[in-house]
């Protein structure tokens, strides 16, 4: 870590497509973090957020410049661990894939299902360290309960839970796509929760998605486009940003154990002395406490 090794955050903010920027930061700092996995999307903004440190990253990068495929999850992930942070938050950019579902609304989900195909989704795919993590409730049931009461005071119509479908991209849904995924009964479709969700969880990080909806996908007939998603996004960044702050103010008297902290505990299966050395150095940030 460079620029500023000493800086701390507890609330981190991952900033989706028209989220590039984190208002109302006091203490501001620019942080460069360097990871065993490379470098992250961007250096990260600390500060306090009405008291409460915080990290905030453009998931895309400056000028959103990387695709859903591309993004170094890992490294992002880790440099958020890195930063001390325990509360994570993805904003991110949603199409409906119910009528109740309007552009303009959020979902905050609880459930994943996974339909990507080209991506690294764990810290641990090395031979001589392998752990299985539970996954079967994908959001922090606490963080997700707070977010979506964040983003209902700051005057969203917020559909608590559903089924986010996260695909490769970088294309939009074929009309038969979009069909199918809707009799599979999923409730907003997007391309970057996975791997962010399960590399949180490995993490051991309070992780939860405050998905905006911008459209009705392409099973309504209508074509989606940039121009659309970008138009509707803009419409409710000024809400997510005062959703976040909503959140912070919340997060700096609030306290919880709801077992993501601790979801390592029990998933390591490679008995410790057989664990090589280069592996344990590699992650102890993830599993140091675990084998001491």
């Amino acid at each position: 870590m460079s620029s500023d090794a000493g800086a701390a955050a507890r609330l981190g903010v991952i900033g989706g497509s028209g989220f590039y920027e984190m208002e109302g930061l006091t203490n501001v700092r620019t942080v460069t973090v360097d990871t065993p996995f490379g470098s992250p999307s961007s250096d990260y903004v600390t500060g306090e957020l009405d008291g409460l440190p915080v990290a905030f990253l453009p998931r895309h990068g400056e000028g959103h410049a990387i695709p859903p495929t591309a993004l170094n999850v890992k490294a992002n992930i880790w440099g958020f661990k890195s930063l001390g942070v325990e509360w994570l938050v993805s904003i991110s950019a949603v199409g409906s894939m119910k009528e109740e579902i309007e552009p303009l609304h959020v979902v905050v989900p609880d459930q994943l299902f996974d339909r990507t195909r080209e991506r690294d989704t764990t810290f641990f795919n090395e031979a001589g360290l392998v752990i299985h993590i539970g996954f079967a409730d994908p959001f922090c049931p606490t963080l997700s309960g707070l977010v979506a009461g964040s983003a209902e005071a700051a005057g969203a119509t917020v559909h608590r839970g559903g089924t986010y479908i996260c695909i490769e991209g970088p294309q939009f849904s074929t009309q038969a796509e979009s069909e199918i995924f809707r009799g599979w009964g999923v409730d907003v479709i997007g391309m970057t929760a996975i791997p962010e969700a399960k590399m949180a969880r490995e993490a051991e990080l309070h992780y939860a998605t405050l998905a905006m909806s911008t459209d009705y996908d392409v099973w309504k007939g209508e074509p989606v486009s940039v121009e659309m998603v970008v138009q509707n996004l803009g419409k409710n960044v000024d809400m997510a940003k005062s959703a976040v702050r909503g959140l912070a103010q919340k997060l700096a008297r609030f306290d919880d154990s709801c077992g993501c902290q601790a979801a390592l505990q029990m998933a390591i299966m490679t008995r410790p002395d057989k664990i090589p050395a280069e592996l344990r150095q590699k992650h102890d940030l993830l599993i140091g406490k675990y084998l001491s």
